[in-house]
């Protein structure tokens, strides 16, 4: 599957220039086109572009106004901007630059330069969205890593104690995997820890959800706004979905396939716990559905 194209703000109140950047970088980019401040901010904010090329010289909010309101608002701060002007002075540039612009490129535009120069930045941007990734993926199984779900519990924590809504929390963990690495090899292990991974986060699929390869053999659910009724029901579909890859396993004592144990519980966010509690009582859980005779499900609230 072709990859998303990188998206481009193009802020200018010339309909000449909006016409031939497009017209140039659209073979490679997909192009938003604004105006004026006022449409280039609900732009920004609605689309999310990779890169904004910002014209200075503009009716009622320059572009060096526009750009301090760019990087004054959260959701677009981080965004990389590049100037285009038909100023030629250097102390115009060098203030741009100052601002925190990442280029500058000057009018008349020539198509060339245009398309070098963003080409050069938005690899920037992919390698640096490419580092970004791995330091949160797990790259064994492709999923979130431990250090993703510890910023995504530490945010949905407080936004579910904000909302005093419900957020559940589920600890799985595959049963006798150490028998089955000795048995098939760690080969094998990693090809089954991949399968598993794959199946657990077909179990969640709304976009708060998390699933995170919590370590080794253990893995864990994030589930924003989940009673603990929905909490069992996907702990449920959970253990189902292992037992349904049907991976031999002839080290398991209960089973002749692959197997995990759930554990999981629920809370609404107080002032009186905190994640780690949360985390902790899922464990817990977790361990009594071990001492039940694994490949079972034990929740609580």
């Amino acid at each position: 599957m072709r990859p998303e194209p990188n998206k481009i703000l193009v802020v200018d109140d010339d309909r000449i220039s909006r016409q031939f950047i497009t017209e140039i970088l659209k073979s490679d980019y997909r192009i938003i086109l604004a105006s004026d401040a006022d449409k280039a901010m609900e732009r920004a904010i609605k689309h999310q572009p990779d890169l904004i090329l910002l014209d200075i010289v503009m009716p009622r909010v320059d572009g060096f106004e526009l750009f301090k309101t760019i990087k004054k608002h959260p959701l677009i701060m981080h965004i990389p901007i590049i100037f285009l002007t038909a100023l030629t002075l250097e102390s115009e540039e060098e203030a741009g630059l100052a601002m925190g612009a990442v280029d500058y490129i000057t009018k008349p535009l020539r198509a060339p330069i245009v398309q070098a120069r963003v080409k050069n930045h938005i690899q920037l941007i992919n390698q640096r969205k490419q580092l970004e990734l791995l330091a949160v993926q797990d790259p064994l199984t492709g999923i979130p890593n431990r250090r993703r779900f510890d910023v995504a519990l530490d945010a949905e924590w407080r936004r579910c104690k904000r909302d005093q809504s419900p957020l559940s929390l589920a600890m799985i963990d595959v049963d006798n995997f150490k028998a089955y690495n000795d048995s098939y090899g760690h080969a094998a292990g990693d090809s089954a820890l991949r399968a598993i991974a794959h199946a657990l986060s077909s179990c969640v699929r709304r976009a708060p959800d998390i699933c995170a390869r919590f370590g080794g053999e253990e893995f864990a659910l994030i589930l924003p706004d989940t009673t603990a009724e929905s909490l069992a029901t996907i702990s449920e579909n959970c253990r189902h979905a292992v037992e349904a890859l049907e991976i031999r396993h002839a080290g398991n004592a209960l089973s002749d396939r692959i197997t995990v144990s759930v554990g999981g519980a629920t809370t609404i966010p107080s002032d009186e716990i905190g994640p780690d509690d949360l985390l902790k009582r899922s464990d817990e859980m977790l361990y009594i559905a071990k001492q039940q005779g694994r490949n079972k499900v034990s929740v609580t609230v």
